[in-house]
């Protein structure tokens, strides 16, 4: 196991912060997640080595937090991840990362991408969620998009140098619309069939399925798909008559019920912890070029010429901090344990897979205790045996600048951000201080900024804090 020669303090209270703010601070940030100890978040659920559960997540590129039938998209059939939903927990304030790289290195490593890297490199001293698996006795795999090597192969930083016994998929990301596909460390070819991907990682994954299928096992599949340039195959082209998008989305959830199906064909479903989600928010706030790119390497089907996807009710889009840009779809299924056609409003984030998938494999112990960990274990929200969980806020960075935090229903946006994209469509905010309660305005379309002057005095100590 990769250990740091860095030790950081983290206490479980933030008495400090609440003598410096206000009452409210002391009410509100008690669980603050930076400052957790794995060894004191973890409640006392303890797993038989009988139970230890198999694990599979499914990671989507750029889908947006409205983009599935149950999140109340119109537009795509998505029957299959819909019924994954009705079997299992739906959550509504899940949430990843801005963008692709920094959100695949914050969910293997439970850290904030500005701890590990920042970009679209995590470093090879940090320790994956698959390596705390593997140490506890999990066959690992990895299938799909990686992106956390510079998008290149790099020995120390790609996923069999990260705790994966196997690995199938591209470094990197498609937006030429082509990826070089390897098998484990051996580069295998570069193709242009972006509409046979979703297929390929899922057959590739069901390979994997079928030859670990007698011993537990954790399945990491990266879709390379929403993320432009999408294509759909000739059956599913056309299939929707709402564009391309939706072909693709519904090719999508098909190939998902494959997967599922061969759980449920292996005896597994029942022993096996399903998490379903995305890596940020839908590509919507560059147009002109999103929609040029896709087009020139593939033909439109019927519907509306737009490659990318919804964010619903939500306010922004990939690559900005608002809800739409990191908030997104997050359904877990486990039979038995998850409790099934439940939808909980409890702030998860992908940061508490490795906490979490620890504790549930019998393996708290490996998670890293000699570096911060921002990820805390959710088993009792995933049980339903609380709906609030473990964690109590929420860090919104774009690369190293933290723009906004969460404490509670209540949202932070700080001023003068500098880190905002070019994209045109990009919604900039007013660069003032903006106050939201995004449960009650999950659209954040209403600054109570001026009317809560203490809430946001205690939330900006903390926050300047943190920087």
């Amino acid at each position: 196991m990769k250990r740091s020669n860095m030790i950081e303090l983290r206490i479980k209270s933030t008495t400090g912060w609440s003598e410096k703010a206000s009452s409210f601070l002391s009410r509100t940030t008690k669980t603050i997640a930076y400052t957790l100890i794995p060894s004191l978040a973890l409640t006392s659920i303890v797993s038989a080595e009988s139970d230890r559960p198999n694990f599979v997540i499914i990671f989507i590129d750029d889908m947006g937090y409205g983009d599935l039938g149950c999140y109340g998209c119109e537009t795509a059939k998505t029957p299959i991840i819909d019924q994954l939903a009705a079997d299992g927990t739906r959550f509504t304030s899940f949430y990843a990362q801005t963008v692709c790289g920094p959100s695949r290195g914050a969910l293997m490593t439970g850290r904030y991408p500005y701890r590990v890297g920042g970009g679209w490199t995590t470093n090879a001293e940090e320790v994956t969620v698959a390596e705390v698996l593997k140490e506890a006795g999990y066959t690992t795999g990895c299938v799909g998009k990686w992106d956390m090597s510079r998008r290149r192969y790099q020995k120390e930083l790609v996923p069999n140098s990260q705790g994966f016994d196997f690995y199938y998929g591209a470094l990197g990301a498609n937006d030429g619309n082509k990826v070089t596909l390897y098998k484990n460390r051996e580069k295998l070819e570069t193709t242009q069939n972006m509409a046979g991907l979703s297929k390929l990682y899922t057959d590739k994954s069901i390979e994997f399925l079928r030859e670990n299928k007698d011993k537990p096992f954790f399945l990491y599949l990266a879709h390379t798909m929403m993320h432009v340039v999408i294509d759909a195959s000739p059956e599913y082209r056309d299939r929707t008559g709402n564009g391309l998008y939706a072909d693709t989305l519904q090719e999508l959830d098909t190939q998902t019920g494959r997967l599922l199906e061969t759980l449920d064909d292996l005896n597994l479903r029942d022993n096996t912890v399903v998490l379903f989600t995305s890596d940020n928010g839908p590509w919507s706030n560059d147009h002109e070029q999103q929609r040029m790119k896709n087009g020139k390497f593939v033909p439109w089907t019927k519907g509306p010429k737009i490659p990318w996807g919804s964010s619903g009710p939500l306010r922004g889009a990939k690559g900005s901090t608002w809800e739409g840009g990191i908030r997104v779809p997050g359904i877990v299924r486990w039979p038995g344990h998850v409790p099934a056609g439940k939808t909980n409003n409890a702030i998860i984030s992908t940061l508490d897979v490795m906490p979490t998938f620890a504790a549930l494999a019998g393996g708290a112990d490996k998670v890293p205790t000699d570096r911060i960990v921002d990820g805390v274990d959710q088993r009792e929200v995933f049980f339903g045996k609380s709906d609030e969980g473990a964690r109590n806020s929420f860090r919104y960075y774009d690369g190293n600048e933290l723009q906004a935090i969460r404490i509670g229903d209540w949202k932070l946006r700080l001023p003068g951000l500098k880190n905002l994209r070019k994209w045109p469509e990009l919604d900039r905010g007013t660069q003032e201080t903006e106050l939201y309660n995004v449960v009650t305005d999950i659209s954040e379309s209403k600054n109570v900024a001026v009317d809560q002057p203490e809430r946001v005095k205690a939330m900006l100590t903390l926050a300047r804090g943190l920087k």
